[in-house]
């Protein structure tokens, strides 16, 4: 069977490090996951303009993770909190890119800031730091290592995250200090944190449209390859 071809949006860094030069970058695990699940991984650059050949080409996108976050402009904030960085152009393109693939009902996974980006592109709003706005918060920026859970997720029952995780808990893994704040009334919010902070959404009259606030490229649950395998089976 063809393997379905699956863009990956890379994150964006200035010079320094790697290169005296502006540089992507994507960690392997995004590329593994995908390959395990039978999919064949492509790298998307931050080309705006190219954004409709791009949608020509891909059965399925991955909108991944990054340390900056959407521009509260965006979600029609009237404020701005300290803490927000941005990569406008990054930001640019993963939006186009999302909502040109939900205008052709192609299959997304949107993977922690990448839910975030997702739940806007869908309607919904933003919450800009977790510590300000959750009182008596987890530690989603978990101080031990990323491929190790930091807490546990309740996952709801009926929705298309439970068929495919075929669980009511998951443990996983944290990197974030923003969140989904709200999302339409068509969107179904599918897991949870113990703090009430929004884990997981999903979109029930799309082929397949998930985003999750976790990592599951580091495999932690055997629920986290379950996402994989179902949204490369929804991109054949």
């Amino acid at each position: 069977m063809t393997q379905p071809l699956i863009g990956l949006t890379l994150d964006s860094e200035d010079p320094g490090g790697y290169s005296k030069f502006p540089w992507y970058a994507i960690r392997q695990n995004y590329c593994t996951a995908v390959a395990r699940a039978g999919g064949l991984p492509i790298a998307l650059p931050h080309e705006v303009a190219q954004v409709p050949d791009y949608l020509d080409l891909i059965d399925g996108l991955v909108v991944t993770g990054g340390a900056f976050d959407v521009d509260p402009a965006l979600f029609g904030a009237s404020s701005r909190h300290d803490s927000v960085t941005t990569k406008d152009r990054r930001t640019a393109f993963e939006l186009g890119m999302v909502k040109g693939a939900l205008e052709r009902d192609i299959p997304i996974l949107g993977i922690c800031g990448g839910q975030q980006l997702l739940a806007v592109a869908l309607g919904g709003t933003l919450i800009q730091h977790i510590p300000d706005e959750i009182e008596g918060a987890l530690a989603h920026e978990q101080p031990n290592p990323r491929n190790e859970p930091g807490h546990h997720v309740t996952v709801r029952e009926g929705t298309i995250l439970h068929g495919i995780c075929g669980a009511t808990m998951l443990n996983v893994n944290s990197a974030h200090h923003q969140a989904v704040a709200s999302v339409p009334e068509n969107i179904v919010v599918n897991a949870m944190a113990p703090d009430g902070v929004i884990e997981g959404i999903e979109d029930p009259a799309r082929r397949f449209c998930i985003g999750v606030q976790w990592h599951p490229e580091f495999s932690i649950s055997v629920g986290d390859d379950r996402i994989f395998d179902a949204f490369i089976a929804a991109c054949r």
